[in-house]
């Protein structure tokens, strides 16, 4: 009979017309509907065939606790890192620090900003007392000149001028400085005074030209200056709004009440000195108006000195007065005889006879020691504002360092901590994805290949020791990694003593068939009778089938056929052989198939896989139609069969899953037991090297790709020379099977 071909090199076989153990699915696939035909057996799907459920199993969800809740937006709380906590921990006593700091720093800054406008209210006040004292010498030295005939041409009393024109050019540029500053919002008050004083200042020529015209009445001019000369002395109290500092204000005030005191002290002299004479040879005349004015010019200086030595404090005031007080007898003559002037009307004519030029340079002595007191108190003030400056600095640096301090170390230790933390629980993170990715399957895998006694079942900890939560994670980890390793080496035990099993009873059964199918064959040699033989036929086909579910669990069970071909088997007869074992088998049409051998070691596993395919491709398509089986010998010595039949087709998808699972076979399980043949033939491919693919053919059906290696297909030869046509047809063939 032609295609007899017995893979264990004993009986022939014939191939009969019914069962059969192909890859193909239940009777329960669409195919059975459309094409009606001998019914499948229900060993499982094959591949490349509607109804086969190629994916793999999923794992089961893992599913939360009942009424426990999920894992929430991203952005609740209990899903931030560790990190993030950490530095949400901190941030509330850090943010508070900080804002205290800020505020201490803000404050420091104020105060510096305050200091520094002090500063500039001190430069203005050096000025305007300046241009006071200069009113001061032009109203009192001008006093005398003019009340008696002179002129404010006269070069005496215009030098006095040309001196507070300069000291008012001074203290006008100096205001700019002021104006410039109040723009920020700082010195308004001051401003505003420098304003109204300017305008003040534009009176200067009008009381000139009016100076002591008035006879036996001076005081309408040195009042006219006072009223001036006290708005100049007024900035020193506005010098008090730019700072809150108490020793500035007690400064300022006190400076102020000494400068009005030397004002009065000064408006005594131009008075006392506009009733004396030019010559000490008759005595002087003062008004009674200009002696009451002068008199209580007098007790306001006493007063302003008492209300200095209350401000600046009873030891310090007397020891800055002192020179104007005790041990000079020019002032005390001075004080003395303004005193007896202007205790009643006529004092000045019980007293001896002086010129306003004797009385002009006994009563500036006491003015000038009070021009040096009134210097040392600016002095003192800008160099208390200088102090005050450096210290808000100091403060504002130590504030901010303090600050930095704090933060660098909330952060220092946020990061420590968080850093310990991060990499116990990174090392547990690294871990426990290696186990799960890495060392948990390559153990199932080896304990699935080898016998589970010479594995190495023993678990790595994952090193964390602590005694914080992290650790006693860690400990728990550890745990459920040696309960899965144990779990696992029970189940591969079971696995091995199912495949025990399996291959006990196919070994059994092989024999059984084995001996049938010889009895089989010797009824055949001896049966004359057309019909009987072919019945023979047909129960000689019936137990090749049956010995390929025998191999079939062999194969589940990781075991290699007991027998194998010694030499190299012609393409052909393994294409025949794998054809008689079919059901349908004279459907299948062989054509174009090279001359080539097949390696004796792959003859029996190579047949078992084109019968499987083939059992599958009769099965699934129309019974009227051919199943076409060609092969090409490419130049590069490999062997590309292909098989096509006119079935419904796959979508792309489950040949996509096929394919998948042809290139991996998944582990022995319930489900393998009803894709028996899709599992078979990725088994006997993965064994010996062989590419399989399914693809959708031009023609409508399904075409199953088997890619022989050299080695396989070549039966451990060189390659041979093909025919002209076969090797171009034969490099389509590899370009499209590579693509």
């Amino acid at each position: 009979m032609q295609g007899r071909f017995k893979r264990d090199g004993s009986a022939s076989a014939e191939p009969e017309p019914h069962g059969g153990a192909g890859p193909k699915t239940g009777s329960s696939s669409p195919q059975h509907a459309q094409n009606p035909g001998p019914a499948p057996s229900g060993d499982g799907g094959g591949p490349g065939r509607p109804g086969v459920s190629a994916a793999p199993t999923p794992a089961p969800p893992v599913k939360p606790p009942s009424g426990a809740p999920g894992p929430g937006s991203r952005v609740a709380l209990r899903n931030w890192r560790i990190s993030t906590r950490l530095v949400s921990l901190l941030a509330l006593p850090v943010v508070a620090a900080t804002s205290l700091g800020a505020l201490r720093i803000s404050d420091s800054m104020t105060d510096i900003q305050q200091l520094d406008n002090m500063k500039l209210l001190t430069d203005m006040t050096k000025q305007a007392t300046a241009l006071a004292t200069a009113l001061q010498d032009e109203r009192d030295l001008s006093a005398g000149p003019l009340s008696h005939g002179g002129k404010a041409s006269d070069y005496e009393v215009k030098g006095y001028e040309e001196k507070t024109d300069r000291a008012r050019d001074n203290f006008i540029n100096a205001s700019e400085e002021v104006d410039s500053a109040s723009k920020s919002g700082n010195l308004q008050g001051v401003r505003e005074s420098l304003v109204g004083l300017a305008t003040e200042l534009d009176n200067l020529d009008r009381i000139r030209k009016a100076a002591y015209q008035s006879p036996n009445n001076s005081t309408q001019t040195v009042d006219a200056y006072h009223r001036l000369i006290t708005q100049l002395l007024d900035l020193s109290q506005d010098m008090a709004e730019a700072t809150s500092n108490p020793e500035m204000i007690q400064r300022t005030r006190a400076l102020a009440a000494f400068s009005s005191a030397k004002e009065f002290s000064s408006v005594q002299r131009a008075v006392i000195a506009a009733a004396l004479p030019a010559s000490n040879t008759v005595a002087g005349s003062l008004s009674a108006n200009d002696r009451l004015y002068a008199d209580s010019a007098l007790e306001s200086e006493k007063s302003e000195l008492s209300i200095f030595r209350n401000i600046y404090g009873d030891q310090g005031a007397e020891e800055l007065i002192t020179p104007i007080e005790d041990s000079n007898p020019i002032i005390e003559s001075a004080d003395t005889y303004a005193q007896r002037v202007l205790d009643n009307q006529n004092g000045l004519a019980s007293l001896d006879k002086r010129s306003y030029k004797d009385w002009v340079d006994d009563s500036s002595t006491k003015i000038e020691q009070m021009k040096k007191i009134e210097h040392t108190l600016l002095e003192d003030m800008e160099q208390k504002a200088r102090e005050l400056r450096s210290a808000s600095e100091r403060e504002a640096i130590i504030s901010g360092a303090l600050i930095l301090l704090v933060l660098g170390v909330s952060l220092v230790g946020a990061f420590v901590i968080a850093r310990s933390m991060i990499r116990s629980l990174r090392r547990l993170q690294e871990t426990a994805n290696k186990v799960a990715q890495d060392r948990l399957p390559e153990l199932v895998r080896q304990l699935s290949e080898s016998d589970p006694q010479d594995v190495d079942t023993s678990v790595e900890s994952v090193g964390v020791h602590s005694r914080d939560e992290i650790g006693q994670v860690a400990s728990a980890f550890d745990d459920v990694h040696r309960e899965a390793v144990r779990l696992a080496s029970e189940q591969a035990m079971l696995r091995g003593n199912v495949n025990a099993m399996f291959t006990n009873l196919s070994r059994r059964s092989q024999g059984l068939i084995q001996r049938q199918l010889s009895l089989i064959s010797e009824l055949e040699s001896r049966e004359a009778d057309p019909d009987q033989l072919s019945s023979l036929f047909k129960l000689d086909h019936l137990a090749t089938r049956m010995r390929r579910n025998g191999e079939n669990l062999l194969v589940l069970a990781g075991e290699e056929p007991g027998r194998r071909w010694t030499r190299p088997v012609p393409l052909v007869d393994v294409l025949r052989a794998a054809a008689s074992e079919v059901e349908q088998y004279e459907r299948i049409e062989l054509s174009s198939v090279p001359t080539t051998e097949v390696a004796g070691r792959v003859v029996n596993d190579l047949v078992h896989l084109l019968a499987e395919l083939l059992e599958n491709a009769t099965s699934f398509s129309s019974p009227q139609t051919k199943v076409k089986v060609t092969g090409h010998a490419l130049p590069d010595g490999r062997v590309l069969i292909e098989i096509h039949d006119t079935g419904i087709g796959l979508s792309p998808e489950d040949l996509a899953a096929i394919n998948e699972r042809l290139a991996s076979p998944p582990t022995v399980d319930v489900s393998v037991s009803r894709r028996m043949g899709l599992f078979v033939v990725g088994r006997l491919s993965q064994r010996h090297g062989i590419r399989i693919q399914l693809r959708p053919s031009d023609s409508g059906g399904t075409t199953a790709l088997v890619m022989l290696p050299v080695d396989v297909a070549q039966g451990g030869k060189k390659p041979a020379p093909g025919k002209p046509g076969q090797a171009a047809v034969g490099a389509a063939a590899a370009a499209a099977a590579a693509g």
